[in-house]
């Protein structure tokens, strides 16, 4: 009787999360160790498909960086990082495209249809979902002054087609984004996934952006895990070197995404089980919040 009072009482404190998110739109990040683990495949894809059956508009946005790298590998190709943003020349491009778009995607989708979803894989070429540009990545020199770096076929969205998405949502599918852009050219971009997913949560005015990663959320310069934060707080911990790396551009796009309309950011343990459920419908959540 005491496991069912429990499980009652779990089911209370989420019904006001519910009644709130219902008929909301959230944007979630799917990559690291989520995608690489059969349980954690498993886990994402209910949460996934309990949140739409809940009236909660999903949208995907999934990375692949370790299945990009695994690839270049065994073409023989090097790649080189700045500020957690792969450097792509025309060879590489093809290899993250191919991977991405060709792979990892159609994976996704077959795994939420497996379980019970109706997902639609889409990139950024599809219905020019994702329009965008060449990104200058800017850096600091030696002596603190600030240097555009070209990372090649690296990306910024532009703009995104909200009536493709629209489209998808209203008939009830599940839209999956491989984060490959396409330029008023025809060219093909390499874009942070994480940047993608910032986008398109501003483009939708996402009541949610979460970001899965392979760490609990972001930390102080303790390694303490910051269960929330503002985002003026936010550049302080990468000013003074307690945020780096790969986890530059997540805090980063969730700024921009949070200056842009959308409501709350959220970045998440993927390594936990149903991490999703656990930061959007319990009072205390899992990861880190950020705020504006």
């Amino acid at each position: 009787m005491e496991e069912l009072i429990r499980k009652a009482n779990v089911l209370m404190e989420a019904l006001p999360y519910i009644k709130r998110f219902s008929g909301k739109t959230f944007v979630i990040k799917y990559g690291g160790h989520a995608m690489a683990d059969e349980r954690l495949k498993e886990s994402f894809a209910l949460d996934v498909i309990l949140l739409k059956s809940l009236g909660i508009n999903t949208v995907i946005v999934h990375g692949g960086g370790p299945q990009i790298n695994h690839t270049l590998k065994r073409y023989g190709i090097v790649s080189n990082f700045v500020r957690g943003m792969r450097v792509t020349d025309a060879d590489t491009m093809s290899v993250v495209e191919m991977v991405l778009v060709g792979q990892v995607n159609k994976e996704v989708v077959g795994y939420l249809n497996q379980h019970g979803g109706r997902a639609v894989g889409l990139s950024g070429k599809d219905g020019t979902l994702l329009l965008s540009k060449k990104l200058l990545q800017e850096v600091l020199r030696e002596d603190g002054t600030p240097e555009e770096v070209d990372l090649g076929f690296v990306g910024d969205v532009v703009r995104v087609n909200n009536d493709l998405l629209t489209t998808l949502k209203e008939g009830g599918y599940l839209p999956v984004i491989a984060p490959v852009g396409v330029g008023p050219q025809g060219e093909c971009y390499n874009i942070n996934a994480d940047l993608v997913a910032g986008r398109v949560a501003a483009a939708l005015n996402a009541e949610k952006l979460i970001l899965l990663t392979d760490t609990p959320g972001v930390l102080d310069g303790g390694g303490k895990l910051l269960p929330s934060i503002a985002v003026a707080e936010m550049h302080r911990l990468i000013r003074e070197g307690a945020i780096t790396g790969g986890m530059i551009p997540k805090v980063e796009c969730c700024a921009a995404a949070l200056n842009e309309g959308i409501k709350k950011a959220h970045i998440i343990d993927g390594r936990v089980e149903h991490a999703v459920l656990l930061e959007i419908f319990t009072d205390r959540g899992v990861g880190t919040e950020i705020n504006r």
